[in-house]
């Protein structure tokens, strides 16, 4: 079983939002189309969306290829929507 602790919670959800806001903004594709085009499981494409799993990273790293990026400058892009100071582990 998946953790579920309020930082992982946060982290999925900016990473959906990222991902799906992306998608739609640079491919102009449904969640469907774009799984299907990129052999992304459709399942699995609206489970990251919607935080419901985490990403797995070579996931990530397909969907930032698919959506014309390189996964450096997708999770940097996600940096910056967590934050600063944003961390999973507590120090």
């Amino acid at each position: 079983m998946q953790r579920k602790d309020e930082k992982t919670l946060h982290l999925r959800n900016r990473l959906g939002e990222l991902i799906k806001n992306t998608r739609i903004n640079t491919t102009k594709l449904s969640a469907n189309k774009f799984s299907n085009e990129y052999d992304i499981g459709n399942g699995n494409m609206s489970r990251i969306e919607n935080a419901k799993v985490d990403c797995k990273f070579i996931t990530l790293w397909k969907i930032a290829e698919a959506l014309g990026m390189k996964p450096s400058e997708f999770v940097k892009q996600l940096e910056n929507k967590l934050g600063k100071d944003f961390k999973l582990i507590d120090e």
